[in-house]
């Protein structure tokens, strides 16, 4: 008998706690890797400011920070889109794809993907990592909107170990890849198409 009252003591005591002062979980900790927290009984979309951009987008921005030439763009820019890898291969007809990150006033705002087709001469395949600088707000929010695309004569300043590249900005955009590693010989842009996917 004892044992059975201090039992209903117990949820009773529990009963009234829970429905007065609901446990709150502590913010800090994710329960999952879906961009949302857990706080109480709620789930809450992490803020903008909470956002991070994937180690591959971070380590290959780190390296394109570092090259002297770009400081400007970086500088200068509304916005940028990293893609840290890329690949092409081409044998007469070319593609190549990529997946990156979108950049505001130096926040990660979204994901993007880069697909290309290209046909003339061309042989060999490569992999490199491509930045492109966006001038103004109206330029990058044609890239978010979908509304971007280089036409078949655009091309890219390929920036190689120890030298400088320079590249004027075409259409609200300045576009800049780093090679690593592999043999091309088409170094075209043109063609590329994107898909954005905001955060």
């Amino acid at each position: 008998m004892k044992l059975f009252n201090t039992l209903a003591s117990v949820i009773f005591y529990s009963i009234f706690f829970f429905s007065n002062a609901p446990i709150k979980a502590n913010s800090k900790f994710y329960f999952s890797n879906t961009n949302e927290l857990l706080i109480g009984w709620k789930i809450k979309k992490k803020s903008n400011l909470e956002i991070k951009a994937n180690f591959k987008t971070i380590d290959a921005l780190k390296k394109l920070k570092r090259i002297k030439r770009l400081k400007p763009y970086f500088k200068e820019a509304v916005g940028y889109v990293v893609f840290p890898n890329v690949g092409k291969v081409g044998i007469g007809i070319g593609g190549a794809r990529g997946s990156g990150e979108v950049f505001e006033d130096h926040k990660v705002i979204g994901s993007a993907t880069l697909t290309q087709l290209s046909v003339g001469f061309q042989l060999g395949a490569q992999a490199f990592s491509q930045i492109i600088f966006f001038q103004n707000k109206n330029d990058l929010n044609r890239f978010t909107e979908g509304n971007f695309e280089f036409d078949a004569s655009a091309s890219a300043a390929l920036i190689t170990e120890g030298a400088n590249a320079s590249a004027d900005y075409s259409n609200g955009a300045a576009v800049f890849t780093f090679s690593k590693g592999g043999l091309m010989y088409e170094a075209s842009i043109g063609g590329q198409k994107f898909t954005y996917d905001g955060y």
